[in-house]
C-alpha cells in the first residue's frame, strides 16, 4: 500500500524547490501553501493535516517552514519504503502522538479523506465506517488501535491477495503483447507516413468514398452548367461571373435536395435495420454528413449570390446597346434602369430573403450558440440555445417555398423544362414531409407513466408502458415531448430498458432549460423514497392512479431511431465505455445481453427481428466488458438495480462490470488510502461496495485505457471486439487510436463506434 500521490513522488526535490521559491514569503513557506508546494493541489485541508503530523513529529509548533525544514519533510514523504509510509499515515491519524489511534481520530481522518475525494455519503456515514474499522482492528474493545494492527490489515488486504493470485494469468501473452505494442523505431519517414495513411484509409473508407462521390457530383454539376453558359450569348456581357453563378446554382439545387436525406430518421433506421447497405454507407455519420452538405450550401450561396450581386448585375447595367441586344429576350426591350430593379424583382427578393433566413439558421446551429455557451452578461444569450436552434431550423419550410418561386422566376431561362429546381427537390421534400406526417400520427397518443425517480446528479428516470406495436433494439433512442413543458419541443434520449423488458425507460440528465423544467414538473408530483429505495424522489403508478400521482404530466414519444450502438449484436466481444450519463445506451445493451443469458443461456444464439417477424438473427455476443466512469458517487444510484441484477443472474461471468469514480484520487495516493481500506473491509465483510452500494467494486480515478485494451486483446485472440463509446468527445481520439493500434499490432480486431452525445 502506497500513501503518497504519484505527483509528490515523481516531481523530485528540484520541482519542489522551484515552487518554494515562488510561494515563499520572506524565506518562509506558509502552512496554507504546503499542499501546493509539494504538488498536492486541490486538497488543502488534507495537505495541512499532513503538515501538522510531520511538524508534530519534529516538535515544530510554528505555522511556517524554512527551506531546510521543507526538504526534511520532503525526504520523508518521498521515501518509498512501506514502513516509512505506514508510519507517515499513522502519524496523520494519531493527533496527540501517543502511539494510539482512537475511534474519534479514525472518524476525523475518514471525514477528511471523504471531503478530499468529494464523497459526501461516506462523510455522512463516518460513524458506521469508524465502527467497522475499530471492529476489525480492535477486537478486544480497548478503544484504540496501534501501528502493528494497521500494518496487519494492510498486508492482508483482499485486493493484494487477488492481485497476487492473478499476476501470472496470461503473463507470457501479456509480456509478448507489450513488446509488440512498443513503439517501433522506423527510420524511414516515408514508410511511416504511408502506414499512417493506410490505417486512415482502412478506418475511414466508408466516409471517404461517400464524400468523394458527393464532391464529384458537385464538381461535375458546376462544370456542366459553367460551360453551358460559357457558350451562351450572355457570356459576352457578364463573362465568367454568370458562368460561376449558374454553376454554383446547379450545385445549390443538388445540395438543397440532398441535405434533407440525412435527417430522414425513419428511412435511415429502416435501411440500416433491414438491408446490408450499412456495410458500405456510414449511417452513423448522418448528422455529420448533414453538416457537410450545409457547408456546401453555404459555399454555393456565397458564389451564386456574390457573383450576381457584385458582378453580373453591374456588368449588365453598364453594357453597350449593341451588347445588350441579345438580352432583350430575357430583360425586355428596355434596359433595366438601375440596380434596385434586380433586387425588387421576384428572383431578387426571394434570393435575398433565403440568404438571410439560411444565415440565421446556419449561425444558430453552431455548437457555440446551440449549446448556449455564451456568457451570462452577453445580451445575445437569450437569443441562443436549443429553442433558438430548433425554431430557426424550421425556417426551412419558408426557404424551400421561396426556392421553388425563385427557381421559376429566372432571368436568363424562359423554357419551363429548363427550370429544374423543383425536379431536384420534389422527391426529398416529399420523403421528408411523409416522415413528419408519420411522426405526427405515431406520436399522437400519450404513453402511460409507470414509475418516476429523481436521482442525485440531477437525473430523472422515467419508466413508461410500451405503446402497441413498439419494437426496438438496444442502443436506439426515442424523441420525447412533454406538453406541460413545451408543446413544440422534441428531444432525443437513449433507451435504457432492454427489448425484452415489459416497460420502456429513459434516464435524463438536467443540462438545459427544457430538461430542467421537465425535472421540475415531475419532481413536484413525486414523494421521498421509502427505506431501502434509491433516488431522491420517487413515484410508482404501476399499481394505478391515485390522488397523489394524478397530476403527472403526459408524455409523447416518437421512435425508435437507429444509433451506432444498435450494431452491438454483430460482435463476439463487446467493450462498452460510458462517461457519466453517456452510459444510458450501453446499459440497455448490458440488460439485453443479460436477458439472453436468462433465456436458457442463449448468448451467442439468436434474437428476433425488431419488426416482430418470425425470422431470427444471430446473437453473436459471448462476452461483454462494461466500463462506466463518473465523477459523482451519487451517479451509481442511477443503475444500481441493473448492476445488482447482473451480479445475481450472470453466474457464468459473461458480463464484466467496472465502475470508476474519477473524483477519488487513484490508489497509491495519500488522500484515498483510507477510502481504499474502507472499501476492502466493507466488501470483504458485507460484499457491498461503499460507493455504488452493490457487489460491483468501484475503482478509483480514470482507467488506464491502454491496459484495458491490452487485457481484452490478451483474453480474446483472433476475435472481433466492438468498442462502443458514449460520452464527452475529449476521449474519442484516444479510444479510436487505441482501437487502430491494437487492431494492427495484435490478432484481435477492434472496431470503434462513437455514439452521438
Amino acid at each position: 500500500m502506497q500513501f503518497v500521490t504519484a505527483k509528490v513522488g515523481n516531481d523530485g526535490w528540484t520541482a519542489v524547490d522551484k515552487r518554494f521559491n515562488h510561494l515563499q514569503v520572506d524565506g518562509m513557506l506558509l502552512r496554507s501553501r504546503f499542499g501546493k508546494c509539494i504538488g498536492m493541489d486541490g486538497s488543502d485541508d488534507f495537505a495541512m493535516q499532513m503538515f501538522d503530523s510531520l511538524a508534530r513529529k519534529r516538535g515544530i509548533v510554528k505555522q511556517v517552514l524554512t527551506k531546510e525544514e521543507l526538504k526534511e519533510f520532503w525526504e520523508q514523504l518521498s521515501d518509498q519504503g512501506f514502513d516509512n509510509r505506514l508510519q507517515t499515515f499513522f502519524d496523520m491519524v494519531d493527533k496527540n502522538a501517543d502511539g494510539r489511534i482512537t475511534g474519534e481520530e479514525v472518524k476525523e481522518i475518514i471525514a477528511l479523506s471523504a471531503s478530499a475525494n468529494k464523497l459526501s455519503k461516506i462523510k455522512e456515514r463516518a460513524d458506521e465506517y469508524t465502527a467497522l474499522i475499530m471492529e476489525e482492528l480492535d477486537p478486544d474493545n480497548l478503544g484504540y488501535i496501534e501501528l502493528e494492527d494497521l500494518e496487519a490489515l494492510l498486508l492482508q488486504s483482499p485486493s493484494e491477495a487477488v492481485a497476487r493470485s492473478t499476476t501470472t494469468h496470461s503473463s507470457k501473452l501479456s509480456k509478448a503483447l507489450s513488446m509488440k505494442l512498443a513503439p517501433s523505431k522506423d527510420t524511414n519517414p516515408l514508410r511511416h507516413y504511408w502506414q499512417e495513411f493506410a490505417y486512415f484509409l482502412e478506418e475511414n473508407w466508408k466516409r471517404i468514398w461517400v464524400v468523394t462521390l458527393w464532391l464529384s457530383i458537385c464538381v461535375a454539376l458546376f462544370i456542366w452548367k459553367f460551360f453551358q453558359y460559357r457558350n451562351r450569348s450572355v457570356f459576352h456581357i457578364m463573362g465568367y461571373c454568370v458562368a460561376t453563378a449558374k454553376g454554383a446554382a446547379e450545385t445549390l439545387k443538388f445540395n438543397m435536395a440532398l441535405v434533407l436525406l440525412p435527417v430522414c430518421r425513419n428511412t435511415i433506421t429502416w435501411i440500416r435495420s433491414k438491408t446490408k447497405v450499412g456495410a458500405v454507407v456510414p449511417f452513423n455519420d448522418n448528422i455529420n454528413f448533414h453538416k457537410v452538405i450545409a457547408a456546401g450550401v453555404a459555399v454555393g450561396v456565397a458564389l451564386h449570390a456574390g457573383a450576381h450581386l457584385t458582378c453580373d448585375f453591374p456588368l449588365l447595367l453598364h453594357a453597350s446597346d449593341e451588347k445588350y441586344e441579345p438580352m432583350k429576350n430575357f430583360f425586355g426591350a428596355t434596359r433595366p434602369p438601375n440596380y434596385w430593379w434586380f433586387v425588387k424583382g421576384t428572383a431578387g427578393w426571394t434570393g435575398i430573403v433565403m440568404v438571410v433566413l439560411m444565415s440565421i439558421a446556419f449561425v444558430l446551429a453552431q455548437p457555440w450558440f446551440r449549446r448556449n455557451k455564451l456568457k451570462d452578461t452577453n445580451p445575445l444569450k437569450k437569443l441562443t440555445g436549443f429553442n433558438a436552434f430548433w425554431f430557426t431550423h424550421h425556417l426551412f419550410v419558408i426557404v424551400y417555398a421561396l426556392l421553388i418561386v425563385h427557381g421559376t422566376s429566372l432571368y436568363l431561362t424562359n423554357e419551363w423544362y429548363k427550370k429544374s429546381t423543383w425536379m431536384y427537390i420534389a422527391y426529398p421534400v416529399f420523403l421528408y414531409s411523409f416522415e413528419r406526417i408519420v411522426r405526427l400520427f405515431r406520436s399522437h397518443d400519450a404513453v402511460k407513466i409507470q414509475k418516476v425517480a429523481v436521482y442525485p446528479g440531477n437525473v430523472l428516470a422515467l419508466y413508461m408502458s410500451k405503446p402497441p406495436g413498439f419494437r426496438y433494439r438496444s442502443g436506439q433512442y426515442i424523441f420525447i415531448n412533454c406538453r406541460a413543458v413545451s408543446p413544440y419541443e422534441w428531444h432525443p434520449f437513449s433507451i435504457t430498458s432492454a427489448p425484452g423488458d415489459n416497460y420502456l425507460s429513459v434516464h435524463i440528465r438536467t443540462r438545459g432549460d427544457w430538461t430542467s423544467r421537465l425535472r421540475t414538473v415531475f419532481s413536484e408530483a413525486c414523494r421521498p423514497p421509502a427505506e431501502g429505495e434509491s433516488g431522491l424522489l420517487r413515484a410508482d403508478l404501476s399499481m394505478g392512479v391515485t390522488d397523489s400521482n394524478a397530476g403527472f404530466p403526459k408524455l409523447l414519444i416518437d421512435g425508435p431511431y437507429g444509433a451506432p450502438a444498435q450494431d452491438y449484436r454483430e460482435y463476439d466481444v463487446l467493450l462498452l465505455i460510458g462517461l457519466g450519463i453517456g452510459a444510458t445506451p450501453l446499459i440497455s445493451i448490458v440488460k439485453d445481453v443479460l436477458n439472453h443469458i436468462q433465456c436458457g443461456g442463449s448468448v451467442g444464439g439468436t434474437e428476433p427481428e425488431a419488426s416482430g417477424k418470425a425470422k431470427k438473427r444471430p446473437f453473436m455476443t459471448k462476452r461483454a466488458y462494461f466500463y462506466w466512469v463518473t465523477r459523482e458517487e451519487g451517479s451509481f444510484e442511477w443503475f444500481r438495480g441493473v448492476m445488482n441484477e447482473v451480479a445475481e443472474k450472470d453466474k457464468d461471468g459473461v458480463i464484466e462490470l467496472h465502475n470508476h469514480c474519477s473524483s477519488v484520487y487513484q490508489e497509491g495516493d495519500a488522500r484515498s488510502a483510507l477510502i481504499v481500506m474502507l472499501q476492502e473491509l466493507q466488501h470483504a465483510k458485507k460484499g457491498v461496495d461503499i460507493l455504488s452500494g452493490t457487489s460491483v467494486k468501484t475503482h478509483f480515478a480514470r482507467p488506464n485505457w491502454r491496459s484495458v485494451f491490452k487485457r481484452v486483446a490478451v483474453n480474446h485472440e483472433n476475435q472481433c471486439v466492438g468498442v462502443f463509446y458514449c460520452g464527452e468527445p475529449f476521449l474519442v481520439p484516444q479510444l479510436r487510436q487505441l482501437s487502430a493500434d491494437f487492431t494492427h499490432k495484435t490478432n484481435t480486431k477492434f472496431e470503434f463506434h462513437k455514439e452521438n452525445f
